[in-house]
């Protein structure tokens, strides 16, 4: 086919054949420097040396007994952990009412006649003013049935024989028992609704210089006597042996309840709300920020 430089002399196919015969030989052949490359031996090449290093041996692994197991939250895996959805729940309207009442008597100002209901009696001494009314409960109707019937047996005389130290209950005989000066010890229910029915207690044992004590709970004293609530109880006399114990609560009652002045003059509720105090808080602040950039350029 002649030389490269004859290519333009010849015609399209033999051009073309000549191009595809050249390349065929430069893929043959190898090219003049890669014949000119030094051989390297395989003895020749020098290992890298190798930095000593100390490597701990560490201990074997222990199997756990207890497998972790990762957990998918996503749709249709596993089940999310259960969270306090309370502040969520629609609750009972009678649950809403009693909460919102409670929350209405922290905000609205509370005369000190009724505050003074809040000031409840210790544990220890309602613990042990309990311990002794449990001691001179009312008979129920069978055990005064059986009483009368053991006292008929014996005769007449036996059948009006003294009656049996208890503690009186009901606010009528309550009240005439505290003007007649026979109470001894009065016990008022903190709870009692409507509290009109007990606000008048402290001032007129206080008038008839008769101790009584507040404690909370009127189911508790309901108890005392076989009835669901009891707003007042009445201790009229004891038995001998029981004569220190009513001395000690006495003198508690008179000390906490009837000589007590800042009780019958404080008043209650007035609490702001949490968003209230916060702002309130922000204010004070500022009006104090204020007064000492005044005060510094007085200065």
């Amino acid at each position: 086919y002649g030389d490269h430089r004859d290519l333009h002399l010849c015609d399209r196919r033999q051009r073309q054949m000549c191009i595809r015969d050249r390349y065929q030989r430069r893929v043959r052949e190898p090219t003049r420097e890669s014949n000119n490359m030094p051989k390297v031996q395989k003895g020749d090449k020098k290992p890298a040396a190798k930095t000593e290093k100390k490597v701990a041996k560490r201990a074997p692994k222990k199997k756990a007994l207890f497998v972790k197991r990762e957990k998918n939250f996503g749709i249709g895996q596993d089940l999310p952990p259960k969270r306090d959805l309370s502040r969520l729940t629609r609750w009972p309207r009678y649950v809403r009412l009693q909460r919102q009442k409670a929350v209405l008597f922290k905000r609205l100002k509370v005369p000190p006649s009724i505050n003074q209901f809040t000031q409840t009696a210790d544990t220890n001494t309602t613990r042990s003013l309990l311990r002794l009314l449990n001691k001179y409960r009312p008979e129920d109707r069978a055990a005064k049935k059986a009483r009368l019937l053991a006292a008929a047996k014996d005769g007449e005389a036996a059948a009006g024989g003294k009656k049996p130290l208890v503690v009186k209950y009901g606010l009528n005989h309550v009240v005439g028992l505290i003007e007649n000066k026979k109470a001894k010890l009065v016990v008022i229910a903190h709870d009692v609704d409507p509290i009109e029915l007990v606000i008048f207690l402290p001032a007129l044992c206080r008038k008839t210089d008769t101790p009584y004590v507040i404690v909370k709970g009127k189911a508790r004293l309901g108890t005392v006597v076989h009835k669901k609530n009891a707003a007042a109880l009445v201790v009229t006399d004891v038995a001998k042996e029981d004569q220190g114990a009513l001395a000690t609560l006495v003198s508690y009652a008179r000390d906490n309840f009837n000589s007590n002045v800042a009780v019958r003059r404080t008043w209650g509720g007035g609490v702001l709300g949490h968003k209230s105090q916060t702002a309130q808080a922000k204010l004070a602040k500022a009006l104090k920020k204020e007064e000492a950039r005044k005060a510094r350029n007085i200065v």
